[in-house]
């Protein structure tokens, strides 16, 4: 969501700030704004808007070897200059950003404006820089660690002081904070997006950890002032990772790369002499996985989707009772954590705070947690007990594509892999391996011609309101068609099983309302064309995405895609539905990487 920059060294902090912003703008914004130290003072801008709202109110040449930056999404208080981080106290002493929320600002504020404090703002963070004013500590890092002590909720910050200008604080809890060592100079971020043109050494804060950066590293320690022992690592990407390579946008991009991020997804994977697959890193035994009863899948958004189809598939090929849930809701209904459930978390950044803490009450009580995770080191990652990384490369684009793939392959291996090791046999592991290897060129004959998927767009980009249906796994994918739709081309689309549809949502059905239609060629074709009879029936215009050889004579478009076996089949149709949305996007002239009120990862409640 929000994004963190931060320099200290030789050179000018302002414009490695605001290069770094610009590289954290895929993470959803509405605001922006820097604080750099020069001459003992702090001289802050801020702005509404784009960075580049931003840039035009900055000084032609603005001065300082010191600073932080932001970019904010709304939480506490409208979108306004105001509001806009970072956040000084009264005297302008101390300038402060910060991702996540202060859960206990309210009653702080009201006990800071009875001392004589004047807020100048409606955000929580504001507490924090009167509280790290007000502190006795004589160093920086002393004052923050006090402050901090009476913050209840998450954080990410960036501290800086106009009498203490050689040095930036930093503290972390439950906000991704991360270091970049340089030369005799040093960066901060809240991801390493802002990091990796300036340096490909990094160190990960844990939570409950505060970091004093100077020009010349880092110290690292705990609340308690405990120190604690850091090494830098290599960062997980490259620069050439965060530019658009050719593409018109970062969306359409990721789309593009899905063969690349497949094959890296099954390369070391697949295990062709026992028909099976293999991992370096679930932590789990052959045997422990037999006394495996029941698999608890949790996610957020696309991760929660794409573990409904996970879910599916695991108890398909593996007949182990399997069921998703989204981690927003898990974690608030005070859940049974049985000894003998095995429970998955999803997230793309690694990041999500709900499926955060939702593994961490599981761990709390006893479970065992496996991580599906893209971001290597993320905090997910370290909090599971084991998992696997995708490995599909930074998203840069708000929604998720080629991450979504990516994982519904990975639950395809573990299906394969928990089915070898109970009842599956080494005939159907063997066909699904073919199945899985097939994959990539399946994808790429999709990519190589979408004409009639463009045609289908052109279509629905006329529409106010649209329904996505289908059966079994196809459900799943209709909800990421729907989640994709109106994520990026704002057309307002729900998805229902179509099995559903006369139960209810059937009375929704006009002439201006398009419904796709999830037909792959299953057992349950026959069903499902018996579903889009009724919508044709209604004057209901229909888009069946369906495989060769298929006909559906209700249907306004045919959006035809290569045939796989049943498990994989969501992954094929799911890539034309990506392409739908985005043409649809591209043809309302959209904010197609950015869209409104929404961010890439979701670090706040």
């Amino acid at each position: 969501m929000c994004g963190i920059v931060g320099y200290v060294g030789p050179k000018d902090a302002a414009p490695i700030l605001m290069e770094g912003l610009r590289r954290l703008e895929y993470r959803g914004y509405d605001s922006a704004g820097i604080a750099l130290a020069r001459a003992n003072r702090l001289k802050l801008h801020k702005s509404q808007g784009k960075v580049q709202a931003l840039e035009a109110i900055l000084p032609e040449r603005p001065k300082g070897h010191l600073g932080i930056a932001h970019t904010r999404w709304a939480t506490h208080g409208e979108p306004s200059d105001i509001n806009a981080h970072p956040h000084a106290d009264g005297a302008g002493r101390v300038a402060v950003v910060h991702n996540g929320i202060i859960e206990n600002a309210p009653e702080l504020k009201s006990e800071l404006e009875a001392s004589g404090v004047v807020f100048t703002s409606e955000t929580d963070t504001e507490v924090l820089s009167h509280l790290i004013a007000r502190s006795d500590g004589e160093r920086l890092e002393d004052a923050v660690r006090s402050a901090l002590q009476r913050i209840q909720g998450a954080y990410g910050i960036a501290v800086i002081a106009g009498d203490q200008p050689d040095r930036i604080i930093v503290a972390r809890n439950g906000s991704p904070v991360i270091l970049g060592v340089g030369d005799r100079e040093m960066f901060i971020a809240s991801d390493a997006a802002a990091l990796v043109r300036h340096t490909q050494q990094v160190v990960y804060l844990n939570d409950g950890e505060v970091a004093t950066v100077t020009a010349d590293g880092f110290e690292t320690s705990t609340l308690d002032a405990a120190p604690v022992h850091k090494t830098p690592v290599e960062a997980p990407a490259a620069l050439d990772d965060y530019d658009k390579g050719g593409h018109e946008h970062f969306m359409v991009k990721e789309i593009a790369e899905q063969p690349d991020t497949v094959r890296r997804m099954l390369q070391g994977r697949l295990d062709l002499r026992f028909n099976s697959a293999h991992f370096g890193g679930l932590n789990l035994t052959a045997r422990e996985l037999i006394d495996i009863e029941r698999i608890k899948i949790l996610g957020c958004g696309s991760a929660y989707i794409a573990g409904c189809n996970g879910a599916y598939v695991i108890e398909q090929l593996a007949r182990i009772p399997a069921s998703a849930e989204a981690a927003s809701e898990f974690r608030y209904r005070n859940p049974v954590i049985e000894p003998n459930t095995l429970y998955i978390a999803v997230s793309q950044s690694g990041e999500t705070l709900d499926t955060l803490m939702a593994v961490e009450e599981i761990k709390r009580k006893g479970g065992r947690v496996l991580g599906i995770i893209n971001v290597v080191g993320s905090t997910i990652a370290r909090a599971c007990d084991g998992g696997l990384y995708l490995h599909a490369g930074p998203e840069i684009a708000v929604v998720s594509t080629k991450t979504f793939t990516s994982t519904l392959v990975g639950f395809a291996l573990l299906g394969l892999y928990f089915g070898r090791i109970r009842d599956l046999a080494p005939t159907a592991g063997e066909t699904l391996i073919r199945a899985l290897q097939a994959l990539p060129d399946q994808i790429q004959e999709i990519l190589d011609d979408t004409s009639a998927i463009e045609t289908a767009a052109r279509f629905c980009a006329r529409a106010r309101d649209m329904y996505f249906i289908g059966r079994g796994l196809g459900f799943p994918v209709a909800q990421e068609g729907a989640l994709k739709l109106k994520e990026v081309s704002y057309i307002h689309a729900e998805a229902y099983p179509a099995s559903e549809l006369k139960h209810g949502p059937l009375a929704l059905v006009t002439p201006d309302t398009p419904v796709v239609a999830v037909l792959p060629d299953d057992a349950l074709l026959d069903k499902n064309l018996s579903s889009v009879a009724e919508v044709h029936a209604r004057k209901g215009p229909v888009i069946a995405l369906t495989h060769p050889g298929v006909r559906c004579e209700a249907a306004d478009h045919h959006v035809i895609v290569p045939k796989s076996v049943p498990e994989l089949d969501p992954i094929l149709i799911g890539v034309a539905l990506q392409i739908m949305a985005y043409h649809c996007a591209l043809i309302l002239e959209r904010d197609i990487d950015q869209p409104r009120n929404l961010a890439k990862s979701v670090t706040v409640e």
